[in-house]
């Protein structure tokens, strides 16, 4: 069984990861999760590339918003899951696609250095409403703060042209607006629509558990062959 390589979104760590990891593991799939905050887009697309170079076979490779940037721009993946995420074409960069809620907006703090951190209370709204509150003030509490310029990234490589891909919409989103995620979608060979905030692998992990169980045992549906899944 091929292994999954989960990517992170901004302010995020892999921690924000570790009950949808254990979970994986437990049913028998090989986890990797890489620390991205490497200073740019390059730098995070580097790190997950020598993930995936150092495994003896292509893995499923999911991005979370941002993380659909970095994953946006690898190569040698399996099949490839944008979790809420954005895929860039050419000279697309998430900040040029815009979609940032207001909410999420109103949480980000300027700090002194020039990075950027979340309000905590303002980020549970926008990352986490619809998760149960200890796992959002959990959640909330691994956040850091991240180095500016990273949203501004463009890819160098555009691997969803090549590569199958499933784009999970999260229709309840009220950080990346849904409308543009479905718009993203489109690019994907495969479409699954949930009706979940930003952050299902805080509040509802196993429904990610089953797509990639669902993706690591089953073959991808060819480019063009578009289906649309509606999980209420």
């Amino acid at each position: 069984m091929a292994a999954a390589v989960l990517v992170h979104g901004l302010y995020h760590r892999p921690e924000h990861f570790a009950v949808l990891a254990e979970r994986l593991r437990t049913a028998g799939t090989e986890v990797f999760v890489p620390e991205l905050h490497r200073g740019s887009l390059h730098a995070d697309t580097a790190a997950v590339q020598a993930v995936i170079d150092a495994l003896p076979e292509p893995p499923i490779v999911l991005g979370h918003s941002y993380g659909g940037s970095v994953i946006t721009g690898v190569c040698g993946a399996g099949h490839l899951v944008y979790l809420a995420a954005f895929v860039l074409d050419a000279d697309e960069s998430a900040a040029s696609l815009g979609g940032t809620s207001p909410q999420l907006k109103d949480a980000i703090i300027p700090e002194p250095d020039g990075s950027t951190s979340l309000h905590p209370g303002r980020a549970i709204d926008a990352l986490y409403g619809d998760c149960p509150e200890p796992l959002a003030a959990r959640a909330v509490g691994l956040l850091r703060a991240q180095a500016p310029g990273c949203g501004r990234g463009v890819p160098q490589r555009h691997s969803w042209k090549k590569t199958p891909s499933t784009y999970v919409v999260c229709a309840q989103d009220r950080a990346i607006d849904p409308g543009l995620q479905r718009r993203m979608a489109s690019r994907c060979t495969d479409v699954r629509e949930w009706q979940t905030g930003h952050s299902p692998f805080v509040g509802q992990p196993d429904l990610i558990v089953e797509l990639l169980r669902e993706l690591l045992a089953t073959t991808t549906p060819p480019s063009g062959n578009v289906r649309v899944t509606t999980t209420r």
